[in-house]
């Protein structure tokens, strides 16, 4: 295959000059030329030629011809040049024997590689076993190191507010966590180092890192939490891509998916290339030499490998050389695999079509010589019958122009018919006689070899009475598909009386060669039985099948052959002119038992065509060389290629001048495939690993076709390919590639089978293991392993099993029932590798597999190690025994991921404290940076302070909870449906996290140990694991965390006996210099609190997801939050607000512990309960007492005005009320069930504190009344006053008399009533205080007129009264005195004798009154207003 850019010189002497360059550069320093190049002249030299060849044939493939390379050379030797001198002979000489020798190693190597190239290229080229799997999942591209610092810059630009991607608080903080955890762990850079990590994996970590995240969303009307989840990776694909435009995105994306579909034989050859280190040259001169174009020789070189391994067969049957098995009966066994898998292939073969493209049916006819392997029934049925060979031609007949029309006049019309022989008849278009030109088509098939086309040339008679038009001339032709394509002038046969003798057309006849149709051509030929005189024929080479062809003789116009030659078991070969035959120059037979035919050529090149296609048609091992290649080889060189050659040879010469005969001819069967497989297998993983996909190992649809169809075609066995992929992929996995379990699986399944001989077991076994399992036949003859398919969330290939008819043992799952030692003994030995890498990645699952990638790898690996620990395929392996395996893999888990952790919580905290040297594995040793390893007193002054200790101990335990809340997501689960395999993972995982916590406790108690006492720094860290523990349905109550209730139970303890303390002394002193001002006067000046206080350690934000940070909020000096709606209005006083806040503040925290030991949480929340009620109790009555001292020490007249302390003390009551229902009362079902009788407590005080306030408003009243008392009739106080008025009433304008008393009290009435309104907080309070004070001023009032029943009342007392009654009514009614209380009978009983006084003055006295009257009147209103 040359570059069509350059003609053949150039590309000729571009190759010379690249392999001289080749040569020289690969050459030591004056030492040898390359081999290749001194091959032309030195027959014992260093050649690729027969020597080479023939110890390659030998020893095994490219290891002897290396060998026979390096005969010629000794080390030393010289090609020519001198050396230079050198003042140590022995040191240069052993130098320049090492560099001879690693040239002769990279030689035989380069030799290995084009000859294995040279088998691939054939694979490629012609296969009939394999194709490329179309149901592969696709593999993803993969993430490189600069990519991944790529994609962390985007986050964080995002992060920053410097991109136009708008997002909310809530997507912010998904991404934030998604950076700090996953972005930027070192597990994920590990990943990306192993080729594991792509592009998907970061987005479906991301997707499964946000579910939980939405679906703890609110839900919002019209907004789907589906839709939310959407727009949230579309914005993570914005952030990921960056400003990228996404189409040129694809475009890459497109072009660089070409491995992962299917691949042209162009890209196949290019990606072999670039495995196996061949050049582009190498690789033209290969391909033309070989042919691999010409599917017919490949066809024909499949056959003779064929024929070669059933001669091997019996080669190795008779001089039994065999392998060693394990058993002595598999002898027999392994020469009918060896012939059966052959027969496969055969059977494989002939059932491609002929030559692709063919339209016609094939006859399945197997070889004879063959018969002993394949059923062949009997001979009658293999002959070859005459009927039994068809072939169909197609013509094209194209008339141009004829020449020579001169007795017809110009506008004469003419015509030319075609016809062929047997077939329908055409006819061109009318032309004029003067212009005979047409340029028709026609277009006819035939199925005679030799057909007659006839073409004659008419004129339009011009009779009335013509019935025919006249034939001017004609032309019978005989084309045969050798004969040229192009257009040609044919002298036509005109009739004797016509005038125009000099007839001439111009025609081309085109005929095609059917698929079938090997060659064709005339030969003069002699047989025995066919032929039997020697005489000219045209002879066919027909293909009837892949196995049967017929060398046929035609006559013309037959389409049956003549006779035939069924080339079964004949050899071809060229041979010297043979005396006493006539005709023919060129000399060739075909020789068979008791049987020679002779056929002869009229020129050389014909014979090495018809050489050549019979040498394909025989499937014989001997290639005929022509005589002209002998002696252009004995005389040149073979330095100039026979011009009569075809280009077949011509391509041949160029590949020996280059040195690549000798791996173009070498017999395949004399290499050891099995080494060659092994070595392309390898390379090919390789270069799989180092492509821009993200393939675990798996290989590409090309990888896997081509590698099918060379173990295939050579007979490679599946075990063997197993076991070598099988430890390579183990090489890479312990180097630190990632390579996917269910791929080490199913190869280890597969060599168990092979090895424990079960088939039956397997099928049933990998039917679990693959969902898909195609049982129908395949292609493939030398092996059956099941190939990759993703189904859900695996890959997997489907294949079939091979029909093997003779044995009857047990058959493995590629059809081969024999085991060698060796196969067993590299089984053991992967076995053993495999479990220990398999217990090593579950030991470090957290690093093997991080965040769950890739999918389902973690289940595949328990799956296989359960696999791996069975003795056969049969028995399984107890399920206490693989947990017994997994759990101590889990232990040794906890020790690596704690003291991972440990060293990484160290580094953190050695980037927040630059100048400290902080001790993280919290042993209680002393670690000093400078002398790590001593421990003297210099390092007491070091000694970190146990506050530091206590914060590094509370960073830690975000640490721990991280790993675990990961091991829970991630990890817990391996993906398993209930009641399926590996169920009781979870179980282990718990003991895991229980054993990885145990590690956490010795560091926690030590930090705590050293804590002084009475300090209540650690309760954070209770809070911050207990609310972690106590959601974990596994660790709840587990043994970790019942250590930490006994480790926190008496601190709490303690802690609440303190604050019991702490608050009764406060209540104490508190009330003894209580002013009772109410508390919003006293926002920023309340009491000092004497709490234990917990300065938090300030810890910078931590990337930890889904971490319960609710740190215990302990009480503080500044006002609690639910203080802030209570200063709207006025509340209690300073000492009642500091107690409910102590107690509430206590509760509250004590709450939040949300202690697990249900026993002891009763307990601690009855301590406090009832706590909460002695202290309400003794506010209570502190607050009683102090009400009834402050009223007493008031004033008793009208100008008493109510205190704020006394609407202060009943604001406590109204608090002690409503915070005793919180604080005292403990939920048990529906009711609530209290510790004292503290709310019967405050309701009875607040009875006795209204009765002593409405008492002192009584005495107010009864002072008003005495008053009044000096106007009863019939006292000199009386008459005086009486008189006065009256005196003073003509001279200036006297206030009504009376009325000042009146008013005076209406104010005081009124003043109170807007006090306590205002600032009493109970409204049931104030309604119970107005109702008993109207009512017991009313019974004053009535009491104080029925002592006056016998008198009538003086005008002063009755105005005065009448203005009291009346006011005190309306005003108690406005203040929402109900009217049946207001309405009472003592109020009738006033308003009727008031309205008689009033009745008896208005007689006695005129307009005494001056219009004060019981009644109402709008007057009065006015005036009141």
């Amino acid at each position: 295959m040359l570059d069509p850019s350059s003609s053949e010189e150039e590309s000729d002497e571009i190759l010379e000059e690249e392999s001289g360059k080749e040569a020289l550069g690969s050459a030591a320093p004056g030492a040898r030329l390359s081999p290749s190049r001194t091959s032309e002249g030195s027959a014992g030299g260093a050649g690729l030629g027969g020597a080479g060849a023939a110890a390659g044939a030998g020893g095994g493939g490219g290891a002897g011809a290396a060998g026979g390379a390096a005969g010629g050379l000794q080390p030393g030797s010289r090609a020519g040049g001198g050396r230079p001198s050198s003042p140590s002979p022995s040191v240069v000489s052993e130098k320049e024997k090492e560099e001879l020798e690693r040239l002769q190693k990279e030689e035989e190597e380069r030799k290995k590689r084009l000859q294995l190239y040279v088998f691939v290229m054939r694979c490629i080229a012609y296969p009939f076993n394999a194709k490329q799997p179309t149901d592969m999942a696709r593999r993803q591209q993969k993430i490189s190191k600069q990519q991944l610092q790529t994609v962390k810059d985007r986050f964080q630009a995002f992060l920053n507010g410097e991109t136009q991607i708008v997002a909310d608080e809530a997507f912010m903080n998904a991404v934030q966590s998604y950076y700090e955890v996953f972005l930027k762990s070192d597990r994920v850079a590990r990943m990306v180092q192993s080729g594991g990590c792509s592009a998907n994996d970061s987005r479906e970590v991301f997707k499964k890192h946000i579910e939980k995240r939405v679906r703890s969303l609110p839900e919002i009307d019209g907004l789907s939490k589906e839709t939310v989840l959407s727009s949230w990776m579309a914005k993570f694909d914005a952030i990921y891509r960056g400003e990228e435009d996404p189409r040129k995105q694809q475009a890459r994306m497109t072009a660089s998916a070409a491995s992962e579909l299917i691949l042209s034989k162009e890209q196949l050859y290019e990606m072999f290339q670039n495995i196996l280190g061949i050049k582009k040259f190498e690789h033209q001169l290969l391909y033309n030499a070989c042919q691999l174009d010409n599917p017919d020789e490949q066809a024909a070189q499949i056959r003779r490998e064929l024929d070669g391994r059933l001669q091997m067969a019996d080669q190795i049957a008779r001089e039994r050389k065999f392998p060693k098995f394990v058993s002595k009966e598999m002898e027999n066994m392994y020469i009918e695999e060896l012939k059966s898998s052959v027969n496969l292939l055969m059977a494989n073969l002939e059932s491609m079509p002929v030559s692709k493209g063919g339209e016609f049916k094939l006859q399945k006819l197997k070889r004879s010589h063959n018969a002993s392997i394949i059923d062949m029934g009997e001979e009658s049925e293999n002959q070859l019958s005459k009927s039994d060979v068809v072939l169909s031609f197609s013509l094209e007949v194209v008339i141009m122009e004829v020449q020579g029309l001169k007795s017809l006049a110009p506008n004469r019309i003419v015509y030319c018919t075609m016809e062929v022989e047997g077939g329908e008849k055409l006819q061109t278009d009318q032309a004029e006689a003067s212009k005979p030109t047409w340029g028709t088509q026609g277009d006819f098939s035939t199925t005679h070899a030799l057909p007659a086309v006839k073409v004659k040339l008419f004129t339009e008679s011009t009779g009335v009475l013509a019935l025919e038009d006249k034939e001017l001339g004609r032309v019978i032709l005989h084309p045969t598909p050798n004969s040229p394509k192009q257009s040609e002038w044919h002298k036509m046969t005109v009739s004797k009386n016509c005038p125009d003798q000099d007839l001439k057309i111009k025609l081309a006849v085109r005929m095609d060669k059917p698929q079938n149709m090997k060659h064709s051509g005339y030969l003069w030929a002699i047989g025995k039985n066919v032929w039997k005189r020697w005489k000219k024929r045209f002879f066919v080479l027909v293909q009837v099948s892949q196995y049967t062809f017929a060398m046929c003789s035609y006559r013309e116009k037959k389409a049956e052959p003549q006779e035939l030659l069924q080339l079964d078991g004949y050899t071809v070969d060229y041979t010297d002119p043979q005396p006493g035959l006539e005709g023919g120059r060129a000399f060739f037979n075909a020789v068979k038992e008791g049987d020679t035919v002779i056929f002869a050529s009229d020129d050389e090149q014909d014979r090495i065509l018809w050489v050549q296609a019979m040498y394909r048609a025989t499937g014989q091992s001997h290639k005929p060389v022509p005589p002209t290649q002998v002696q252009k080889l004995n005389a040149k060189g073979g330095n100039v290629p026979q011009l009569d050659a075809p280009i077949s040879q011509f391509y041949a010469d160029r590949a020996q001048k280059h040195g690549m005969d000798e791996f173009i001819s070498s017999n395949p069967c004399n290499f050891d495939h099995a080494s060659l497989f092994e070595m392309v297998q390898r390379l090919t993983l390789d270069h799989r690993l180092n492509d821009s996909y993200s393939c675990l190992g798996w290989f590409s649809p090309g990888q896997v076709f081509v590698l099918d169809e060379y173990c295939a075609r050579n007979g490679v066995r599946g075990c063997h390919r197993h076991l070598c992929y099988l430890r390579d992929l183990l090489e890479r996995a312990e180097n630190g590639a990632m390579i996917d379990p269910t791929l080490l699986h199913y190869s280890f399944a597969f060599c168990a089978s092979h090895v424990h001989g079960n088939s039956q077991q397997l099928h049933v076994y990998l039917s679990g293991l693959l969902p898909n399992t195609n049982s129908e036949g395949s292609k493939n003859p030398s092996q059956s392993e099941p190939e990759a398919k993703k189904d859900t969330k695996r890959e997997f290939k489907k294949r079939k099993e091979p029909k093997i008819q003779s044995s009857q043992e047990p058959r493995r799952p590629d059809g081969i029932g024999t085991v060698t030692v060796e196969e067993k003994e590299r089984f053991e030995e992967i076995k053993e590798r495999l479990r220990v890498l398999l217990e090593n990645q579950i030991t470090h699952f957290r690093y093997c597999f991080p965040f769950g990638r890739p999918e389902g790898a973690l289940k595949a690996t328990l799956s296989l190690l359960e696999r791996v620990l069975m003795k056969d395929i049969v028995t399984p392996v107890p399920q206490e025994e693989v947990k017994t395996v997994i759990r101590k893999c889990l232990e040794q888990a906890a020790l690596v991921n704690y003291s991972r952790l440990s060293e990484y919580a160290k580094i953190e905290g050695k980037k927040r404290e630059m100048y400290e040297h902080p001790v993280f594995c919290l042993a209680s040793q002393v670690m000093d940076l400078t002398i790590q390893n001593q421990k003297d007193a210099e390092n007491v002054g070091r000694l970190i302070t146990p506050a530091k200790k206590l914060e590094d101990t509370i960073r830690l335990a975000e640490l721990v909870i991280e790993v675990l809340q990961q091991n829970e997501e991630h990890h817990a689960e391996p993906h398993v449906d209930k009641g399926e395999a590996f169920a009781w993972w979870s179980d282990l995982m718990v003991e895991h996290a229980e054993t990885f916590l145990s590690l956490f406790a010795v560091d926690m108690d030590a930090a705590l140990e050293v804590q002084p006492p009475d300090t209540w720094d650690s309760f954070p860290l209770f809070q911050l694991l207990n609310d972690f523990l106590r959601t974990d349905y596994n660790l709840c109550n587990g043994k970790f965390h019942k250590h930490l209730q006994d480790l926190f139970a008496p601190l709490v303890v303690r802690y609440v006996d303190l604050m019991e303390s702490s608050i009764a002394q406060s209540i104490h002193r508190g009330f003894e210099r209580e002013s009772w001002e109410p508390v919003k006067s006293l926002t920023s000046n309340l009491p000092n609190v004497n709490l234990p206080n917990v300065n938090l350690p300030k810890v910078p934000n931590l990337p930890v997801p889904n971490i319960p940070l609710g740190i215990p909020q302990m009480p503080t000096f500044s006002a609690p939050s639910w203080m802030a709606a209570i200063y709207d209005a006025d509340n209690g006083s300073g000492t009642s607000e500091d107690l409910f806040w102590k107690l509430d503040a206590l509760q509250t925290f004590i709450r939040d512990l949300h202690w697990p030991e249900e026993e002891f949480g009763k307990h601690l929340e009855q301590r406090l309960k009832l706590m909460a009620s002695d202290m309400i109790e003794s506010c209570v009555k502190r607050t009683r007492i102090a009400f009834e001292v402050k009223l007493q020490k008031t004033s008793r007249s009208t100008d008493f005005r109510v205190p704020q302390s006394i609407c202060t003390m009943f604001n406590v009551m109204v608090d002690a009320k409503a915070q005793s229902t919180k604080l005292c009362s403990m939920e048990m079902g529906q009711e609530h069930q209290y510790h004292s009788k503290i709310d019967e407590l405050i309701e009875e005080t607040v009875k006795e504190m209204i009765t002593l306030l409405v008492a002192k408003f009584v005495t107010i009243l009864e002072g008003v009344l005495a008053k009044l008392s000096r106007y009863d009739e019939g006292t000199l106080f009386s008459s005086f006053l009486s008189f006065t008025v009256k005196a003073a009433s003509k001279y200036v304008d006297v206030p009504k008399p009376g009325m000042d008393v009146a008013d005076a009290y209406v104010t005081f009435v009124r003043h109170s009533q807007d006090v306590l309104r205002d600032k009493v907080n109970e409204e049931m309070y104030i309604e119970r205080l107005f109702d008993q004070w109207y009512n017991s001023s009313m019974n004053v009032i009535c009491t104080w007129l029925t002592d006056r029943m016998d008198l009538q009342l003086h005008i002063y007392q009755l105005k005065t009264l009448i203005r009291m009654v009346k006011k005190t009514y309306r005003d108690f009614r406005l203040q929402g005195v109900l009217d049946s209380t207001l309405n009472s009978k003592t109020y009738e009983t006033i308003r009727n004798r008031l309205t008689v006084e009033e009745a008896t003055a208005s007689v006695s006295e005129g307009g005494g009154l001056q219009g004060i009257s019981m009644k109402d009147s709008d007057e009065e209103d006015e005036e009141d207003d």
